[in-house]
């Protein structure tokens, strides 16, 4: 009886483990919170892009990984280049944005 409670822990344990390893963050993998955050961040860059009425948001992707926010896409003038950078810098929890529009 005694070995099966043992034998139980340590398959437990090992489950564990198992589950906090998988959720771990590496330098080229999100964990699943900050895979969440990230998620939210690109939701409230993209809303902000659409408020902006100079910027047309279907022309602009927005991608963030770590709270690094990527933008890119094709847009009118160089101005709005600058001011989508602008928009997504002013959000929340960006860390930083990477502005890879270009000017049709």
């Amino acid at each position: 009886m005694a070995q099966l409670h043992r034998i139980i822990k340590l398959l437990v344990c090992m489950g564990f483990i198992t589950a906090f390893l998988g959720c771990a963050a590496t330098q080229k993998h999100e964990s699943t919170g900050q895979y969440v955050d990230d998620s939210v961040i690109t939701t409230k860059v993209k809303a902000a892009i659409f408020d902006e009425a100079t910027l047309k948001t279907l022309q602009i992707n927005v991608k963030t990984f770590k709270g690094v926010v990527q933008l890119s896409g094709f847009v009118d003038s160089p101005q709005s280049v600058t001011r989508a950078g602008e928009v997504a810098g002013k959000v929340t929890g960006v860390e930083s944005v990477k502005n890879d529009l270009v000017v049709k």
